[in-house]
């Protein structure tokens, strides 16, 4: 055990991958977000119950990717991913935000492939503000795809216990559609969260461009940069 009270012990060889992550339990139902609003023509895409099991963290976060695929039905219509949706923390590992990236990847023959947003290929980078706890954190993309089929994942970047986590829920029947890119390659998600595996990131999307209006009072919720 590395750090008391955080899960650390790898089972097999298997467990290879889940051996460099630590976790934190205990459920937690978060509500919603009060500042979600869910304009007409838009939806939420998500694979999760609503109910965190673990808090979870690489020891080594840069390309350390957990990602959730996505299918759309064809309409005919190009889709505008509006938001990424990231259950994430400031009170674990170090009480802080420390920021991490979030992309877009193409999926094909069941598996992810390379990124499509941001198109240079590093992911964009976003550090919360303004929020605290244990909550869903909005990452603004507002990006038009005529894909159906994608996956939508977050890069922590930093190390543990300067990083801010991902989180798996409490449905202990693996969905298969959360992924991990972790040692050069993507793998269906395996953490110490055994056998808790549905990441919960979710995508808001719509059926034509949407760029809503930003008031002054609201640019203090969140801070979007690049690095």
């Amino acid at each position: 055990m590395r750090i008391k009270g955080i899960i650390c012990l790898a089972v097999g060889a298997a467990a290879a991958f889940a051996a460099d992550t630590v976790t934190r339990g205990g459920d937690v139902a978060p509500g919603p977000n009060p500042e979600w609003n869910m304009a007409a023509g838009t939806r939420e895409l998500r694979w999760d119950n609503g109910t965190r099991k673990y808090l979870v963290c690489w020891y080594t976060g840069k390309d350390s990717w957990a990602g959730n695929d996505f299918s759309e039905e064809p309409t005919g219509k190009s889709t505008t991913i509006i938001e990424i949706r990231v259950f994430s923390s400031n009170t674990w590992p170090n009480e802080r935000w420390d920021g991490f990236r979030v992309g877009i990847f193409e999926f094909e023959a069941q598996k992810p492939g390379k990124m499509l947003w941001p198109t240079g290929g590093t992911g964009y980078f976003f550090k919360p503000s303004g929020v605290n706890g244990e909550v869903w954190v909005d990452v603004p993309v507002n990006w038009v795809t005529s894909r159906t089929d994608f996956v939508a994942a977050m890069e922590q970047v930093y190390d543990q216990p300067r990083c801010d986590p991902f989180a798996v829920d409490s449905n202990r029947n693996f969905l298969k559609h959360s992924w991990m890119y972790y040692a050069g390659r993507w793998t269906l998600l395996q953490t110490m969260s055994d056998p808790y595996f549905n990441l919960m990131l979710r995508v808001v999307v719509g059926d034509r461009p949407y760029w809503p209006a930003v008031e002054p009072v609201s640019l203090g919720r969140v801070k979007a940069l690049y690095r």
